[in-house]
């Protein structure tokens, strides 16, 4: 009896310590810690054969260099933003290394500590834009019956451009207004005066009269590689209230608007960023607080935001500003075609003005002839028009056209002085007709 229990205790004794060492080589099913991503790989247990997580390689995005766009540079002064290094600084740059690009690194107000890089950037872009962004509010006078007249009220956004007070708008912000006010980011009011407006292009520029130290010009970027689904952030006043701040991406490149003399205007970038009443001519700027458009107009039933909203690309205005502050208008280059028909070909010259760049360049417009007609009793007089004659554009400077508008817009990038070369077919042979540019309004 004794050597049998003695046996059962033996075997009781080695059947715990074998449990023991088997329990001690178990991993733990749960862990609740953080994961040290620095910690060396655990080996596979048994012969099971090890399998990591693929490798995703996120790609490297480096930040174009952008140039800034033709303007003098005593009219469009640097914007507000911090210089990178700065101590409690969020630089925002390209990634691997890559050289940062103007303007300088945007800044984060002291002392506060972002939970997200989207948050950081839409902070520091705030801190260094909004400051240059101003409410302006406008009076207007409407007849009414009786020889009464009713006084109307508007307001919009603008942008502070340069530091002798000059103010980026939109023409139909202040279009018939008899007094504008500019109300600056620390709420002191100015009356401004209108400096000059393109009508066609819904641009205009105001000037106020502030100290130096109230300006805070907003940097000008370039809208020529905007690419669809880009971030994006306009600032403005919607319905009063002042440097409100929406966010959103590009939604689409290249649309086309109608201004308020029934031109269109091309080259308009649409975005989902809320806009509303108020918001009109305020500043579209990107991740890096650069102006890349002002917002303009918005697709409504109800005239309130829609998600779809439109904004005049930087690229454009660098064109008309410069000339607004140095004449009050915009000099527009212009070929000296009077009259065209728009065929599922191209444009059919139809009339020139006389000694224009077309005329001089050679092209040929449709000839009026007259001719006797003998009805009844009586010879009479017709006008007849002959097109047989006439040159068909199809082509400038390479882009097809087939509107008048396809013509206009690229004529429109150009100034007086410059040369187009026009592709015309003439007795069924194409030709290449180069035209300098003429000036006008």
């Amino acid at each position: 009896m004794i050597r049998k229990a003695i046996t059962a205790g033996l075997i009781l004794g080695a059947g715990l310590f074998a449990g023991w060492i088997l329990h001690s080589n178990l991993e733990t099913p749960l862990a609740f810690a953080s994961p040290q991503r620095d910690a060396p790989a655990r080996e596979p247990a048994g012969n099971r054969p090890a399998i990591s997580p693929p490798v995703i390689q996120a790609p490297v995005i480096q930040a174009p260099v952008i140039q800034a766009p033709a303007i003098a540079p005593a009219q469009l002064a640097p914007g507000p933003l911090a210089a990178a290094g700065q101590q409690g600084g969020l630089v925002v740059g390209p990634a691997s290394g890559a050289p940062i690009v103007s303007p300088p690194a945007l800044q984060l107000p002291e002392g506060f500590v972002p939970t997200t890089t989207e948050e950081a950037v839409h902070v520091a872009v705030y801190e260094a834009v909004n400051r240059g962004v101003v409410n302006i509010s406008t009076r207007a006078v409407r007849p009414e019956a009786f020889l009464l007249v009713a006084e109307i009220e508007g307001n919009g956004s603008g942008s502070i451009i340069d530091q002798q007070g000059h103010v980026l708008t939109n023409y139909h912000v202040i279009e018939g207004a008899r007094d504008i006010n500019v109300t600056l980011f620390n709420g002191e009011s100015f009356p401004a005066e209108l400096v000059g407006q393109d009508p066609d292009n819904d641009i205009a520029v105001l000037k106020i009269s502030a100290p130096v130290e109230l300006l805070f010009p907003i940097t000008w970027g370039d809208s020529s590689n905007l690419r669809v689904g880009q971030h994006i952030i306009a600032i403005g006043n919607p319905f009063g209230l002042e440097r409100t701040m929406s966010t959103g991406i590009i939604s689409s490149l290249n649309r086309q608007i109608t201004s308020k003399t029934r031109r269109s205007i091309r080259s308009i970038i649409q975005i989902d960023a809320a806009l509303n009443q108020g918001n009109s001519g305020g500043p579209l700027v990107n991740s890096r607080g650069e102006l890349i458009g002002m917002n303009t107009a918005i697709a409504t039933r109800s005239g309130d935001n829609a998600g779809i909203g439109f904004a005049i690309p930087v690229n454009t205005m660098s064109r008309v500003v410069p000339q607004l502050i140095a004449t009050g208008r915009v000099a527009r280059p212009t070929i000296g075609i009077l009259q065209v028909f728009e065929t599922e070909r191209g444009l059919l010259i139809v009339n020139m003005t006389p000694n224009g760049p077309a005329e001089k360049a050679g092209l040929q417009g449709s000839r009026a002839e007259r001719r006797k007609v003998r009805r009844g009793f009586g010879v009479f007089e017709q006008e007849t028009v002959d097109h047989s004659q006439a040159d068909l554009i199809i082509s400038i400077d390479g882009q097809k056209v087939k509107q008048a508008d396809d013509l206009l817009s690229v004529i429109e990038t150009k100034k007086a002085g410059d040369t187009v070369s026009l592709t015309v077919i003439r007795d069924g042979k194409s030709l290449q007709v180069p035209v300098t540019l003429g000036s006008g309004e």
